[in-house]
């Protein structure tokens, strides 16, 4: 006699493990695929963070979770610089990259507050909000957005409100590139009661204004989320920061400290530098905007309908294609480049692509050359 074995989580397809199949229509070009779907950057970093990886003596001891002085003063000091913010170390706290933060805080959260049972985040955004949610054992509740791509926080049921633990923006945001109201979500913690955490990762490539924060706004029942991955081309690095409301910031960081999340001590040491250094992202600023620049021309060229994002290092843009899996395919026949279906962003968002600028331009222009020949590949 067998016994009945309980269904539990199954995880969901990884999106970008989907792919497979249009990535081989990409490589029949000649030339191969130019993988333009995952946000990877490709550009190096600046040497003195890649010297500094052996130099820190840190690798022997237990590194400190929430982050060395060091490395949470260096964080200190750029928010000051960028923002204007003032806000103590002891508000700061590091974090292994910024992806494992979003998907642990909702389960994290909700240990604080049992009552509490909801996940808002954007309805059209970077799948790991959801991901979050469902893993905490969540209601994951996309909420609308407006044409210009900002929370529709007006369209949220008050039983919503009620029940929810937290919400996410993500401002410029993946995959859109558009950018929110952040004093408007700041109005809304205060207002509500529910914590807002604003994940700012792409805020140094904020091109229609300058980079914001909900900081700026205030700290209270607020947190902002940032990472060296884009900033500083350094997403192998895992490092980085949440910063805001102190009780939220003090209650995440006991959490996560006996739960043993520690970003290695190297790896801190390194962070430092590049935090300090503020040189090399104004260059990586203009690399992303030359190329954005470019690739708007190229697909312009060929009758479709793109304009620069706001943010970001993204084109997002549709065809009279019903579906981005079939748009997808469509590019990679004809140009051979590998994009991000819509769908990997949400119910909304199924017509459209993502095209990452992570190549660098000798690889671009191989693209325009293939649009020029306009040479289909089927295989």
């Amino acid at each position: 006699m067998t016994s009945k074995v309980s269904t539990g989580f199954t995880p969901p397809p990884y999106p970008y493990d989907r792919l497979d199949s249009v990535a081989v229509l990409a490589e029949a070009h000649p030339g191969g695929m130019v993988d333009l779907s995952v946000g990877t950057p490709v550009d190096p970093p600046i040497r003195e963070v890649v010297e500094a990886l052996s130099a820190s003596n840190m690798e022997r001891g237990y590194p400190t979770s929430l982050g060395s002085s060091m490395l949470r003063n260096s964080m200190r000091d750029w928010i000051g610089r960028r923002f204007d913010v003032e806000i103590p170390p002891t508000s700061i706290a590091s974090c292994i990259g910024t992806k494992e933060f979003v998907a642990s805080t909702p389960w994290y959260l909700r240990l604080r507050n049992p009552t509490k049972d909801t996940v808002l985040y954007p309805a059209v955004s970077y799948p790991t909000y959801a991901l979050g949610a469902e893993l905490a054992k969540c209601r994951a509740l996309p909420v609308p957005l407006s044409e210009d791509g900002r929370l529709r926080l007006d369209l949220i049921d008050k039983r919503d409100v009620e029940r929810a633990v937290m919400l996410w923006s993500n401002s410029p945001s993946n995959p859109t590139g558009e950018i929110d109201d952040l004093a408007a979500l700041y109005e809304f913690a205060h207002e509500t009661g529910v914590p807002v955490f604003s994940d700012e990762c792409y805020t140094e490539f904020s091109w229609s204004e300058l980079p914001n924060s909900i900081l700026k706004y205030g700290t209270d029942n607020v947190v902002a989320v940032h990472s060296l991955s884009k900033r500083s081309n350094l997403a192998g690095m895992r490092v980085g920061f949440y910063a805001g409301d102190s009780e939220l910031v003090d209650y995440l960081g006991l959490v996560r400290k006996h739960a043993g999340m520690m970003v290695p001590g190297p790896m801190q040491y390194a962070a430092s530098v590049a935090f300090n250094d503020d040189a090399h992202v104004e260059l990586q600023r203009k690399v992303y905007l030359d190329r954005l620049s470019f690739m708007v021309d190229v697909f312009n060229g060929l009758g479709y309908r793109v304009s620069a994002p706001k943010g970001g290092f993204y084109l997002w843009f549709r065809s009279e294609l019903e579906d981005g899996f079939d748009l997808a395919a469509e590019l990679a026949r004809t140009l051979g480049i590998l994009v991000s279906p819509g769908e990997f962003y949400g119910n909304d968002s199924r017509p459209f692509v993502r095209v990452a600028m992570v190549a660098d331009m000798s690889r671009l222009e191989l693209v325009a050359k293939r649009a020029e020949k306009k040479v289909r590949f089927d295989v």
